[in-house]
């Protein structure tokens, strides 16, 4: 056994062919037998044939071959018959693909099966006749039956013999296509007298080894004269002939001639070609010569017809000639998708020219009717590459994103050229596989929220929410509060998230007054390796509740002491008494206040503002009021419920001092707080005296200072020109000062307490400014202040005033 190897190694890209080998084996070979060793002879590995799962594409045709992966050896699956393989088409040969996967590759593998002689020549008819006249004349031809031999090249037919060759000898022309015409030639005139039947043996032999052949009985019978044979107008016909031609159709008529009259005149024309599966095809009329179409023409099966067409006269002498049919090609294949191999599923990080399948593409029409193009009929991120002849690769062409598409299917669609153009499509899918590459997306970029104060530890605030568009773990967000502080204090102590659900719960009770609101950050983290995270600022705002009453500031309530306010009996409707000062710590509407008088001595004399808490009289006060009047104010916010606050007010209805400590002498007193007021007031006595001490001395230098001044001016003869500043005028001569100054001296109600009531001022000065004016002051002096005019009556008057009033209710406080 003869077995060759030829090894074609070449390096392409990864989706395209990496090698090829070619083997050539003789037919017939057993079940099992070795066809080589293709791991050796592509240098692959053993493991790798394992590893990569090496398989067999065959495509359509049959599995005559079978791979051997623990040894990497090809092997004869089954039994191959070269004849019902490729009947007569040299070379034959099975053309397969080795598939390997991960990373896929791929190598084609050529095994041509050689012919041995294992069929010997056979004739199609088991005896030939002939009626031959005896008026054949030497060298008259009769065309003998062609052997038939499956076996090619060397194995084919060789040769013909016949046996006896008393009057006739075989003569071999060789047609334009190469076979050999047999005919039989009269050597030597028939004489049916002596010999009516002849039977000849013609023998046709190979040229195999061994040698074999095949044999045929020629019966010959004598007729009488015919001289004529038929001659045919052309000894070759030619005509073109499309593919998939209807049945009936005529193709062409042929015509030969015969000078004899008579019925040795009427010829029979018939179809004497030796070609298997010729009459299924065509058909001739016996006495027209019309060649008709009687079976389905395929271009793919054979793309040339030859037909032997004989003519016969009724004398039994012949003539021949050929038919040649060119069979025009129609597009009448669609393309064949073969799937060599396809991935199921990527990640969606797979790096650019991804390879996802690779398949064979083959269309069996000719020409441009069978040249293929193949595309992606849909938007894909995916090309299309033709790798070699025939093989395309589906390869990624842009980033894949599982988010905008988790799932594609790719349809490949392959078009000939032909008119009208034939396709064929087939659809893949493919799953994109998911990377964790989405952080965790909160709902809002920030989130606020309230929540009323005084509430319970534990207490559900709101629930944050975050998405990842990513898939399965790598989607499970997991919420974690972020280490911060609020005022010092971790935000930990204050609020909790939980893990899974994002609810924030209160962890402590929250108090408006000392917090109104805090910030904190949570943070969204999802469950891929390396997890993706984002964060977010929560704000929460504390609402207040009405849990704090109102505040007295004014008048202040102490357990030993007796505040009281004056109000002359000359006060008119409306005079101020006092403000009842009062704050709420609460905020909003809980800290809105209203004064309402709850109980007095005289409910007639008095009135309490409800918004601003001014107590104010609401008739005109008479001697018989009495001089000690109690009122008592509550204070009430606007809550829900609301809280409220109550002060005692105790107003002394009086003109003079001695009147009013002789209704307010009955107060019991604490003997500590007379203690400390005794203090305050020798210390205020003191401080009062200094500044009367000092303010003489200020003013009787000051006075002889501008005595001498003046002196040196008058001794001096010059004249004396006063500066005013400008657009001040004064006003029944009380000084420059250009605002409305208020001077109040300070008294007690009892000598006993500390408290000090300011009280007005018997008269007032008021300064009016002349805008109009360019203005000078007209003064006895030019003098600018009231050190410059120490003889100033009022401004000296008034001020001395008040050094002996303080210096006044200070002894008296103390004497009492």
């Amino acid at each position: 056994m003869r077995r060759q190897v030829l090894l074609f190694l070449s390096t392409l890209s990864l989706c395209s062919v990496l090698g090829q080998v070619s083997y050539s084996i003789p037919e017939e070979m057993s079940k099992g037998s070795l066809v080589g060793n293709i791991a050796q002879d592509l240098g692959l590995d053993l493991k790798r044939l394992k590893a990569g799962k090496a398989r067999l594409h065959v495509g359509n045709s049959g599995e005559y071959i079978e791979l051997n992966k623990e040894k990497g050896l090809l092997l004869i699956k089954e039994r191959i018959d070269r004849e019902a393989l490729c009947k007569q088409t040299t070379p034959c040969a099975l053309h397969f693909q080795i598939i390997l996967e991960t990373p896929i590759e791929f190598y084609r593998v050529t095994v041509e099966i050689t012919d041995i002689n294992d069929n010997a020549p056979t004739f199609k008819m088991n005896s030939m006749l002939f009626e031959i006249s005896e008026s054949a004349v030497r060298g008259a031809k009769f065309v003998l039956e062609k052997a038939l031999d499956s076996d090619v090249g060397i194995n084919g037919l060789k040769s013909y013999s016949l046996n006896p060759t008393d009057n006739f000898v075989l003569k071999l022309n060789d047609n334009a296509g190469g076979e050999k015409e047999v005919e039989m030639v009269l050597q030597k005139p028939l004489d049916r007298e002596k010999q009516e039947h002849l039977t000849l043996t013609l023998t046709a032999v190979d040229g195999g080894e061994p040698q074999l052949s095949g044999t045929v009985q020629i019966h010959v019978t004598v007729l009488d004269a015919n001289d004529n044979a038929p001659v045919f107008t052309h000894s070759t016909y030619r005509a073109s002939l499309m593919e998939n031609s209807r049945k009936g159709t005529s193709l062409i008529t042929v015509t030969a001639t015969d000078i004899d009259q008579g019925t040795n005149g009427l010829l029979t024309y018939s179809i004497s070609s030796n070609t298997e599966g010729i009459s299924d095809l065509f058909e001739i009329h016996g006495t027209s010569g019309e060649v008709r179409l009687v079976g389905n023409i395929d271009y793919e099966t054979s793309k040339h017809y030859q037909l032997h067409v004989k003519a016969r006269d009724q004398g039994g002498l012949t003539d021949s000639c050929k038919i040649l049919f060119d069979i025009i090609d129609v597009n009448d294949n669609t393309p064949i998708i073969d799937l060599m191999s396809t991935t199921q599923s990527i990640a969606e990080d797979s790096r650019l020219q991804t390879v996802v399948a690779v398949m064979n593409v083959h269309d069996a029409d000719s020409d441009n009717n069978g040249v293929v193009k193949c595309f992606l009929s849909e938007s894909v991120p995916f090309i299309i590459e033709n790798t070699s002849n025939g093989f395309y690769s589906i390869l990624t062409n842009t980033d894949l994103d599982r988010e905008r598409a988790s799932e594609y299917n790719i349809t490949v669609t392959c078009s000939d050229e032909g008119v009208p153009s034939l396709s064929s499509s087939v659809t893949l899918t493919l799953q994109i596989s998911d990377v964790n590459d989405n952080a965790p997306v909160f709902e809002r970029s920030s989130y606020e929220a309230y929540i009323v104060e005084n509430n319970t530890p534990g207490l559900s605030v709101f629930t944050v929410k975050a998405r990842d568009s990513d898939w399965n773990q790598n989607a499970r967000v997991s919420y974690i509060l972020e280490d911060s502080s609020v005022n010092g204090v971790p935000v930990s102590s204050y609020v909790s998230v939980s893990a899974d659900s994002g609810v924030i719960h209160a962890v402590r009770s929250f108090d408006y007054e000392q917090i109104k609101d805090f910030h904190f950050r949570v943070k969204a983290q999802d469950g891929g390796s390396p997890p993706l995270s984002s964060n977010v600022t929560v704000k929460i705002l504390i609402q207040d509740q009405n849990d704090n009453p109102p505040q007295v500031l004014y008048p202040v309530q102490t357990g030993g002491s007796l505040v009281a306010e004056m109000v002359p009996r000359s006060a008119d409707v409306g005079y101020l008494v006092t403000k009842v000062v009062a704050v709420d710590v609460d905020s909003g509407q809980n800290a809105w206040l209203s004064y309402k008088l709850q109980k007095a001595t005289d409910r007639a004399l008095f009135e309490v503002g409800l918004q601003n808490g001014e107590i104010r009289t609401i008739r005109q006060v008479t001697d018989k009021d009495a001089v000690k009047q109690r009122l008592t104010v509550i204070v009430e916010d606007n809550g829900q419920p609301s809280r409220s606050a109550t002060v005692v007010v105790n107003v002394a209805v009086a003109d003079s001092f001695p009147e009013v400590l002789s209704e307010f002498t009955d107060f019991p007193h604490d003997k500590e707080y007379n203690d400390n007021l005794t203090f305050y007031l020798v210390l205020a006595l003191a401080v009062v005296s200094f500044l009367f001490i000092t303010c003489l001395v200020v003013i009787i230098s000051v006075k002889i200072y501008r005595w001498r001044q003046s002196r040196i001016l008058y001794q001096s003869s010059l004249p004396v020109i006063p500066y005013y500043p400008p657009r001040y005028s004064d006003t029944l001569g009380t000084g420059t000062l250009q605002h409305v100054y208020n001077y109040e001296v300070c008294r007690t109600t009892d000598s006993r307490k500390s408290d000090c009531k300011f009280g007005r001022a018997g008269s007032q000065n008021v300064l009016i400014m002349d805008p109009s004016s360019t203005g000078t002051m007209q003064r006895l002096q030019g003098e600018k202040s009231i050190l410059d005019e120490p003889d100033s009556p009022l401004e000296v008057r008034n001020f001395l005033l008040w050094l002996c009033q303080s210096y006044m209710l200070c002894v008296c406080s103390l004497r009492i």
